[in-house]
């Protein structure tokens, strides 16, 4: 959870790099609030929890998604390859899935090296 709303707390930063860990733990996370707001929104017969949700972690999911990014050594911009269909999706995930690059790059130091939650 600390991950989650670490996240958060950097909405609006796209510098910088993000571990897997960080970005997998956020979506895992975000994945669990949606299906849960999924359902109390069946429940009651709308779908503005959902809405609402998804508005409020637009922000923090693109950020997070460039900072993984640069973790693996790329610019921010690759999120644009989602456009293309199927293949973008992959090829995100796959990036997503690499291990960062060891030491420094050009996007700031390792965030493995870093202090990290326990």
């Amino acid at each position: 959870m600390k991950y989650f709303l670490d996240v958060l707390k950097k909405y609006l930063v796209f510098s910088g790099r993000a571990r897997r860990k960080e970005y997998w733990m956020f979506a895992l996370f975000s994945i669990i609030i949606s299906v849960v707001l999924q359902i109390i929104d069946s429940v009651i017969g709308t779908s503005i929890l959902g809405i609402v949700y998804s508005l409020a972690v637009l922000l923090p999911s693109l950020g997070v998604a460039v900072r993984r990014l640069h973790d693996t050594g790329r610019t921010g911009w690759w999120l644009l390859i989602a456009i293309i269909p199927l293949v973008g999706a992959i090829t995100l995930l796959v990036f997503a899935c690499l291990d960062g690059d060891q030491g420094d790059n050009k996007y700031g130091p390792n965030p493995k090296l870093a202090p990290q939650y326990s």
